[in-house]
């Protein structure tokens, strides 16, 4: 447990987070949305704070990044927690670990006790070059995340994050200074998608783009594209066309669904509504889209 970074007191016994675009107002003894980060009398705690609960070693191009360090492998570490609420999250077993396995009133937080300095020397033992915060959403873990993105740049490693792309423009000035790629998910492109679906909205993660995009991160999208919500022409037409204006060098890929956790009456995604995103992709003048 480590006293969590960028809070302010409301009151007494009264916080606000300002790690994610939640904003979460917390009261005390209570946790935010991402249940990893309790107010324990007025003061803001996280409960993940090196608790890993996956690390593995995976090729780049499962985060995917497909235009950052081509062919190489990266150490990827997770702790449980989410700011979203995916109703078809692939690893929902640890995003949403802290708010559905209760034990007394709180959720317990698992993870196996690791320091910053241990997963930058196991990255360089495997031969790794960069380190990826990723398989749930690395804000939540931001404390433990940048402490390690830290000591990983002291020893020229690059530092990766796979995300929402729901941090606030605080946190992404924080991490730009250690942050070397990025793959943000753009899951839809209607706010009503999102909150009912995510429980977020899409504003903040277009702010997020554009933000990027702005400065030197190399960055990438994802768009796991879902029978019945978001494969028509005119939304996959919409996100492509946001991108290109963004920029349109950055790397779309499109991703079939497959029915997991609590969105199991939808049909995987097939080939062909795959193709047609990627031609969609190209006829808006996105340089690279990917299957």
């Amino acid at each position: 447990m480590k006293e969590a970074i960028l809070y302010k007191k409301i009151d007494v016994q009264t916080v606000q987070c300002h790690v994610c675009d939640h904003r979460c107002v917390i009261k005390n003894n209570k946790r935010g949305i991402c249940g990893v980060r309790e107010n324990q009398n007025g003061m803001l705690f996280s409960l993940v704070y090196g608790k890993l609960i996956a690390e593995h070693i995976d090729p780049i191009e499962k985060k995917p990044l497909n235009h950052f360090l081509p062919g190489t492998f990266t150490y990827s570490i997770a702790t449980v927690g989410c700011n979203f609420k995916c109703l078809h999250c692939q690893n929902a077993d640890i995003s949403q670990f802290a708010r559905e396995q209760k034990v007394g009133s709180a959720p317990m937080v698992p993870g196996r006790n690791v320091q910053p300095q241990e997963v930058v020397s196991a990255a360089i033992k495997s031969g790794c070059p960069s380190i990826s915060y990723t398989y749930t959403e690395p804000t939540v873990f931001v404390e433990f995340a940048l402490e390690t993105m830290i000591m990983a740049k002291q020893k020229e490693l690059k530092n990766i994050w796979v995300s929402n792309g729901y941090f606030t423009e605080e946190t992404f000035k924080l991490i730009e200074p250690y942050l070397d790629a990025i793959n943000v998910d753009l899951k839809f492109f209607h706010e009503e998608s999102y909150a009912k679906i995510c429980g977020a909205r899409l504003a903040p993660v277009i702010e997020t783009i554009k933000r990027l995009a702005d400065s030197s991160v190399h960055q990438e999208i994802t768009t796991l594209v879902i029978p019945g919500i978001n494969d028509s022409d005119g939304e996959l037409t919409d996100i492509a066309r946001f991108i290109a204006e963004v920029d349109s060098n950055i790397p779309w890929h499109v991703s079939a669904f497959y029915p997991a956790y609590k969105l199991t009456d939808k049909s995987p995604t097939s080939r062909f509504t795959l193709e047609k995103a990627q031609k969609i992709g190209l006829a808006a003048w996105l340089k690279f889209v990917f299957i």
